[in-house]
């Protein structure tokens, strides 16, 4: 294959295409996997607020992580984009209740109510989607930068990043921009990965 995999582009192309290639059964089993990582993992255990991602374009499904988060008691946030400061999320509560819409990229959002909305320096997790990730936690996301911009500060407002991403999401070596920033902790169905 004569994939330049040093090109960010051609890494998203490959990996997207690699996590859609997988069967429902593996994605089922990939999600329950990855969950159980995660639910052992001290720090989201002990985790009040946990934000997180609901999965499009065979992203590691995070429904059965989210019903057991529930069943625990901790509460669940989800991203919402902002609506006046382009580029940037939002996190707003998210229950058995909450009615989800999709927002402009497709993705299912709860409505914007600020009365459910969560400061970053009240989040305890941020489980973190991603295209592709590396053995030196370097992540790839979509593009858009939304994440990028979360977790610039993710250590003055408390908060502990952790990746999300199937097991054929690594790959050798991402090539980095200045406004990269690495994940401290990284889970997948095989491993929990700490840097």
């Amino acid at each position: 294959m004569s994939l330049n995999l040093s090109d960010r582009q051609d890494i998203r192309t490959h990996v997207r295409h690699l996590r859609r290639a997988l069967s429902d059964e593996q994605q089922q089993l990939a999600a329950v996997q990855a969950a159980e990582h995660a639910l052992s993992f001290a720090p989201l255990e002990r985790a009040k607020n946990i934000a997180l991602f609901l999965s499009v374009d065979g992203e590691l499904n995070t429904r059965p992580l989210i019903a057991k988060l529930w069943q625990r008691k901790q509460r669940v946030y989800l991203p919402v984009l902002h609506p006046f400061s382009p580029g940037n999320l939002l996190f707003i509560r998210y229950d058995e209740n909450t009615e989800l819409k999709k927002n402009r990229l497709r993705i299912p959002e709860p409505p914007l109510d600020i009365r459910h909305l969560l400061p970053l320096s009240e989040l305890d997790v941020l489980l973190v989607p991603l295209v592709a990730f590396d053995a030196q936690g370097q992540r790839l996301g979509m593009g858009g930068g939304f994440y990028d911009r979360t977790l610039q500060n993710w250590q003055h407002h408390g908060f502990l990043p952790v990746g999300l991403a199937h097991d054929c999401q690594q790959v050798e070596k991402i090539p980095t921009a200045a406004w990269d920033i690495p994940l401290p902790a990284l889970i997948t169905p095989s491993k929990i990965w700490q840097w």
